[in-house]
């Protein structure tokens, strides 16, 4: 039977190819074997078309689809080919058998077909798509919105919380003043005016740090030896530790950076005081400095590749989980306990070193300790330059100069701060002039009136600070200029000052204002 049907498809006795019924007319038969041969030779590259398609987009709902439309393509190509050799050799049996599975195909393409119609019917057209994905869009805002919503409640709940607290203090103590000054007890009022105190630097230590957390903090950056930073808070970590925790410094870094070098140690601090509440039984601290240059990292795509120097902070406490982790930078997210922190510390270290231009990471097991490494941008060091007179220390309110009885404009929207600037000045024996406003500011600058001293707040309405400064200065070369900020925007998150101007910063003390008073006056 094999051989019969062998015989039955290649026996070509009898049969004549069909070149022959062409009367092999030089000119039909170049035009079907050249026709023959490219469809063929399309058909054949359909299938693989589809077979790639197929294997690369595993998503497709329609994938069966795409197999029978190849396998039915490629028996088209296959008649087309035996119609080519079917010119000179009759072999007309193999070719009906490849037309009979062609048919076969073609039936069950078109059955598929008809079967799967109102699937593709039911597709969505373009028109469909793009409102189904701009509902897409409109929903993810809405969800962003509601994201931001609630992380501003969490934010403004905290913020509530903590001044709530230190206005609790500052009300009670006021209280207490006023009954005790009305029983003509005055010298009973130490205590209450020691709590102020305290409150009033818990909320500046707060609002500093809620700056931090949303990197709006005036920042004064200057190139620091990070080593000797290190080294200079030695003795001060050493009292927040304890004699308990061990501290072991290694510091091997050759690049300096730059950044404000008091919000770096107070970022030091912060994590030196976490690592003290992390090993309640005692343990170890590392803070260890290095030069390292990172190259682009697709886990975390913030990350600018350069050079970087490194400060390592880890201890050997008790650590934290993968849920915990994910959550130290958010702001008022604390694991101590109520009332014994507000949240805020790494928001700040996060913060301060992301508006340093620098990256943050964290690395944490239960039991296994943490581990904070920080990357500020480092470069060659330059020479050092020749140290500054540091302001004195005692002066508190006292008298000037006599050879040099210095005039002070005093540029203050806020009226009560501004009268106790000016009060503060009086008592040391300074003139001033006041103004109100930038405008008003100028106005006296412009006319020529002597100064010796330019006290200027930054946010100040319409002509701000910083505008009133350069005016002043191109009127008055060395002037000295005292700006004073709270916060006042991205116009002083990385200040330079120009030379013989200084920043202070709010809140502060009137002794404070007095030092800073008095050495910039013997500077001029």
């Amino acid at each position: 039977m094999l051989s019969a049907l062998s015989e039955w498809l290649f026996d070509t006795s009898g049969l004549s190819p069909h070149g022959y019924c062409l009367l092999w007319e030089p000119g039909l038969i170049w035009l079907y074997a050249v026709s023959d041969a490219t469809i063929a030779l399309a058909y054949f590259s359909i299938p693989l078309t589809l077979v790639i398609v197929g294997k690369r987009r595993s998503d497709l709902i329609f994938r069966p689809l795409l197999w029978l439309f190849a396998a039915f393509i490629l028996l088209c190509g296959m008649t087309h080919l035996f119609d080519l050799f079917t010119l000179w050799a009759p072999l007309y049996g193999l070719q009906g058998l490849v037309k009979a599975a062609t048919a076969i195909a073609s039936v069950a393409t078109a059955v598929a077909l008809w079967w799967a119609m109102p699937n593709f019917l039911a597709l969505p057209s373009m028109e469909q798509l793009r409102h189904a994905n701009a509902a897409l869009l409109a929903s993810e805002e809405q969800l962003a919105q509601a994201q931001k919503m609630e992380a501003l409640g969490q934010l403004t709940g905290g913020i509530a919380h903590d001044f709530n607290n230190v206005l609790q203090v500052i009300v009670a103590s006021l209280d207490v003043i006023e009954r005790q000054i009305a029983l003509g007890r005055a010298n009973a009022i130490d205590g209450p005016l020691a709590a102020i105190r305290k409150a009033s630097t818990t909320a500046s230590s707060l609002t500093n740090r809620m700056l931090a957390f949303s990197r709006r903090q005036t920042l004064l950056p200057r190139e620091i030896d990070s080593n000797k930073l290190v080294a200079g808070i030695e003795e001060m970590l050493r009292r927040t530790l304890g004699p308990e925790i061990h501290l072991d410094l290694r510091l091997g870094c050759r690049w300096s950076v730059s950044c404000d070098p008091s919000q770096l140690e107070s970022v030091l601090l912060n994590l030196a005081i976490n690592a003290r509440d992390a090993m309640p039984q005692g343990g170890a601290l590392r803070i260890a400095t290095a030069d390292r240059t990172l190259a682009s990292d697709s886990s975390d795509p913030d990350v600018e590749p350069g050079d970087y120097v490194e400060i390592e902070v880890t201890d050997s406490g008790v650590g934290m989980n993968h849920d915990l982790l994910s959550r130290v930078f958010e702001p008022f997210f604390s694991t101590k306990p109520t009332g014994q922190g507000t949240g805020l510390g790494l928001s700040q270290v996060y913060g301060f070193v992301k508006q340093s231009g620098g990256h943050v990471r964290i690395e944490s097991a239960p039991g296994e300790g943490t581990r904070a490494r920080i990357y500020l941008p480092g470069h060659a060091p330059l020479p050092s330059p020749a140290a500054k007179d540091q302001p004195p220390t005692g002066a508190k309110f006292d008298s000037p100069c006599a050879t040099h009885q210095g005039k002070t404009l005093v540029v203050e929207d806020q009226e009560e701060v501004r009268s106790l600037i000016v009060g503060a000045l009086a008592e040391m024996g300074y003139d001033t002039i006041e103004a109100g406003d930038g405008t008003a500011g100028l106005k006296i600058i412009e006319s020529g009136e002597p100064l010796d001293l330019l006290i200027s707040d930054v946010g100040l309405p319409g002509l701000g600070g910083l505008q009133l400064a350069d005016a002043a200065r191109a009127a008055h070369p060395d002037l000295p200029i005292l700006l004073i900020t709270g916060y006042a925007g991205k116009s002083t998150e990385t200040l330079q000052l120009a030379p013989n101007m200084e920043l202070l910063r709010k809140p502060f003390t009137l002794d404070e204002l007095a030092e800073r008073v008095q050495a910039m006056f013997k500077g001029t």
